[in-house]
């Protein structure tokens, strides 16, 4: 504990803010984890019970089945569920509707944190660059009141000194960003689901005449995952 305490009065306040950073990036990356953990199916053929459910008509049971469920598919074809239940035919157009409003709010909550995430991982090495060349003034003036007359040791002793900043911004931004683009592809992969499932599903109960017949509007083609697509 000693050493760490050394350690980080060497890196100064700057570097007491990448580790700062560190722990909230941590913190975000356990919580993120255990919520995928908790999105997995607990029946893997559910998508397809699901569907022959829907087909047959059988929609409070369908329903049923997926009450439980936390995965976003799961709670979007819910809600479509619920409506088919409540209603005689509607149209394709606005199940797709619903399915696109519920995704949209389901990909909300996965992508919670992700943005900070992204952001430490962005700023923390433009912390420790910035720490490296603070650190580095420091001992160049160090170096001149002195007259010049420094020995290597002295010098290189500060300089390794000034770039702890650099390799603890390193440090925290190479696992951040890793562990974000992991996650944000699991986003990316939970959407490709959504648009796959829900529309075999508006597909069969559109072949079996539980739909109104007309136009296929896109259908949550439109939904986007917000992983920098924004800039």
């Amino acid at each position: 504990m000693e050493s760490l305490a050394a350690f980080l009065t060497k890196a100064g306040p700057i570097g007491m803010t990448i580790v700062a950073s560190s722990v909230i990036a941590l913190f975000i990356i356990i919580e993120r984890c255990w919520a995928f953990r908790q999105l997995r199916f607990k029946d893997a053929l559910l998508p397809d019970r699901l569907r022959k459910r829907a087909v047959e008509g059988d929609y409070t049971q369908a329903v049923a089945m997926v009450h439980e469920q936390r995965h976003p598919l799961a709670v979007a074809l819910a809600a479509v569920l619920a409506r088919l239940d409540g209603s005689q035919h509607p149209s394709r157009g606005a199940l797709e509707k619903t399915i696109a409003h519920v995704a949209a709010r389901e990909v909300r909550q996965l992508e919670r944190f992700l943005p900070t995430l992204f952001l430490i991982s962005s700023v923390t090495p433009l912390l420790g660059l910035f720490g490296t060349v603070t650190g580095m003034i420091k001992a160049f003036q160090a170096i001149q009141h002195l007259g010049g007359k420094v020995n290597a040791s002295v010098l290189a002793g500060g300089i390794w000194e000034a770039m702890l900043t650099t390799a603890l911004g390193l440090g925290v931004a190479i696992p951040a960003m890793v562990v974000h683009n992991y996650l944000q592809g699991k986003v990316h992969e939970i959407v490709a689901e959504i648009k796959e499932e829900s529309g075999m599903l508006l597909d069969d109960l559109e072949e079996a005449g539980r739909l109104e017949t007309g136009g296929k509007p896109a259908l949550v083609h439109e939904l986007k995952v917000s992983h920098q697509e924004a800039g």
